[in-house]
């Protein structure tokens, strides 16, 4: 079985010689070459040909999410680890946005990181739970903020429908055949579902949306 290749990617001369370091005492791991920004990186991954990148996000020249994006442009078939310092939201989604498999911390354990290869590898995904907590949340904000018609009822779309068309409550009233009233409490939990202040803007979003059509 032939040994995984793995390039590593990181701007500090240190970091770089002690991840080769203990991924050469790895059975099953050889490292095929370093590189210190995602220039030198892009480069390099074309030299030699790698399985796993380690990869590194902030670095002079390039960064590490751009490098990746120019290196699967190149050779799809690599796949990538970010190893780095940063857990913030900002990082953590560009870097899975860009190709990250797996996304560890540096201060990781050093048997994360080889369990992280392994899976990558393998074609599984591997993000540490600390920052898998952070893409949590943002899915379930991201789910609450969801295609507003998925939380618009029939009755709110029909009456979105009317107010496009400039109807007055009174109209829609009678258009179906329902009271001002009721209307009226439709169109602000239209307001209220959509996160608009007035029927204008409500038209818009519903529009841009795809909610309803002219």
């Amino acid at each position: 079985m032939s040994s995984i290749r793995v390039l590593i990617v990181d701007d500090h001369p240190v970091v770089r010689e002690g991840l080769a370091t203990m991924l050469a005492r790895q059975e099953g791991m050889i490292v095929v070459g370093e590189a210190a920004d995602g220039v030198d990186a892009v480069q390099k991954a074309a030299d030699t040909d790698p399985d796993i990148v380690l990869m590194d996000l902030r670095m002079p020249v390039m960064d590490g999410v751009e490098a990746m994006r120019r290196i699967t442009r190149h050779k799809p078939s690599i796949r990538f680890i970010v190893l780095t310092t940063y857990d913030n939201d900002e990082y953590i989604f560009k870097g899975i946005e860009s190709g990250a498999r797996a996304y560890l911390l540096k201060d990781s354990p050093r048997e994360d990181l080889f369990r992280a290869i392994r899976a990558v590898h393998s074609g599984e995904s591997l993000i540490q739970p600390s920052v898998a907590s952070k893409v949590l949340d943002c899915f379930a904000t991201l789910s609450r903020q969801a295609q507003p018609h998925n939380v618009l009822s029939e009755r709110e779309i029909a009456v979105l429908r009317l107010m496009a068309t400039g109807a007055a409550n009174k109209r829609i009233a009678a258009d179906l055949c329902i009271s001002e009233s009721t209307v009226k409490t439709h169109v602000q939990s239209i307001f209220q579902k959509l996160n608009v202040g007035d029927r204008t803007e409500a038209v818009t979003l519903a529009l841009q949306k795809g909610i309803i059509s002219l």
